[in-house]
């Protein structure tokens, strides 16, 4: 018998100062069985980043067709495709193919550095892909916040985001021109 996902439910409050975006978000999150909660609350980390009406969680981690967030319009385009940790190149491939905008949300310590210097090469040339790298640190810190029940807030200001007491520094790998 296969495992089920965990269910976890998060109240989200964002004030994205960048953007002029303020909403509070009752979102329902569900965690694959393998899925650590280091990976989970970077995808609430990426919601919070990238919050507005159009996104929404995909399957991520059981599908290859649909990404870790999406946003997509009411006529069904791809705007922006949102990855999180270590997708392997044709991942990042197929999903620039498919979609306005990608952003990926690399983490995992010392593994980021080793996976950017393989693959940034063939990474560089797509125009639409923006890669940033969350520190070990500041990943292993939201994901001690990990609860069935959350009520979090996030604030973003001048690229710092501050997660319910986790101060973040997305560092940029590759900015996407688009």
């Amino acid at each position: 018998m296969a495992l089920k996902a965990t269910i976890f439910k998060a109240d989200l409050q964002v004030a994205d100062l960048d953007r002029s975006h303020f909403a509070d978000y009752a979102l329902t999150i569900a965690r694959h069985p393998s899925e650590t909660d280091e990976r989970m609350m970077i995808r609430l980390l990426a919601f919070a980043m990238y919050a507005g009406s159009d996104l929404a969680f995909g399957k991520g981690v059981s599908s290859d067709d649909e990404a870790a967030l999406w946003e997509i319009d009411p006529g069904g385009v791809i705007r922006r495709w949102i990855e999180v940790g270590l997708p392997d190149e044709t991942r990042l491939r197929k999903a620039c193919g498919r979609a306005d905008r990608v952003v990926l949300l690399a983490y995992g310590a010392r593994t980021v550095d080793a996976w950017w210097r393989q693959s940034a090469p063939n990474l560089k040339r797509f125009d639409n892909l923006e890669v940033l790298q969350i520190s070990g640190e500041e990943s292993l810190a939201l994901s001690k916040l990990a609860a069935r029940k959350m009520k979090l807030s996030c604030t973003i200001q001048e690229g710092t985001i501050y997660f319910e007491g986790v101060e973040l520094h997305p560092q940029p790998l590759s900015p996407a021109t688009v």
